[in-house]
This record gives C-alpha cells, sequence and structure tokens, in this order.
C-alpha cells in the first residue's frame, strides 16, 4: 500500500500524476487500468478484478485481479492469501482500526466511470480522464512481468 502525498500531487493535477514513476502511478491510481489491461490480455485466464474496498472511514481503495489462487497488481503476481494478510497487515500498521472486503468488479466498470458508480462508494477515472493514454502505459508496464502460466485448452 502506498500512500502518496497529495500535498506535492494533488489527486486532481493529472499532469503530476501522469508524471509519477510507473509502478507509483500504478499502485495510487491507476490500478483499475492496470487491472482491466492485465484482464484483456490475458482473456484466456479465469481472471476476476477486485476491489479491496475499506470500511466506512478508513481508506486504502486498491484494485487487483485473481485467478486460481494468484493475484497480480503492480507488485505482480502473490499469492493470493499471503496478499491480502499483507495488505491488511500493512493497511492496520498505519491505520490500526482498518478493515475492509474484496468487492467483485465487472471489466467494464475498471474502464467507464459509469458502470463503476454501481459500487457503493467507488469512482474510478476513466481513461479519456488521465493526461494522457493510461492503457498503453499499462500495456507497456504489463511488459515488465512474466506472463502467467495459462492453463492448456
Amino acid at each position: 500500500m502506498y500512500q502518496l502525498r497529495t500535498k506535492n500531487c494533488p489527486k486532481r493535477d493529472i499532469e503530476k500524476r501522469w508524471a509519477l514513476p510507473d509502478r507509483v502511478f500504478f499502485a495510487c491510481g491507476a490500478c483499475h487500468v492496470l487491472a482491466y489491461v492485465f484482464m484483456e490480455t490475458f482473456a484466456s485466464l479465469d481472471t476476476q478484478a477486485f476491489w479491496i474496498k475499506p470500511n466506512e472511514g478508513h481508506t486504502g481503495n486498491h484494485i487487483i485481479v485473481a485467478f486460481k489462487d494468484t493475484v497480480f497488481d503492480y507488485h505482480g503476481y502473490a499469492e493470493k492469501g499471503r496478499f491480502l494478510d499483507h495488505y491488511w497487515k500493512k493497511a492496520r500498521r498505519i491505520y490500526p482500526t482498518w478493515d475492509g472486503k474484496l468487492v467483485a468488479v465487472t471489466p467494464d466498470a475498471l474502464i467507464t466511470e459509469g458502470p463503476s458508480a454501481i459500487y457503493d462508494g467507488l469512482w474510478l477515472r476513466a481513461p479519456h480522464q488521465f493526461f494522457k493514454d493510461p492503457l498503453e502505459r499499462a500495456e507497456r508496464y504489463l511488459d515488465k512481468f512474466p506472463k502467467p502460466s495459462v492453463p492448456p485448452d
């Protein structure tokens, strides 16, 4: 979990946010775009996007992709249980009473503002709302990771 200091990089300053290093960019505000590109690129996997939704009064929203017992996000791949344990522990180091839940999210909600609004408390920036094309940037970033093993047909 990254904590972006919004004093130096306000959420609404899309040009400053675009200038962040890839890892931070996809951790803080574009994780949903990376999740979408992963799901599109590896459509043969049985994937599901999940929103880590913090309980009311807490921050720490994040979107991950799960398949089998694996998750993918800006870190790369991790075993699902270990990733979630780590996420919860790290959030609780910052906010001791932090808690949240996993909410399944449809792929169209990851890149379309309207469908993301059906999820209570979720608002995702659509690709056209970024400074430049985040889909292309996500494709380049995704290339840095090994391809997941695809089960045979």
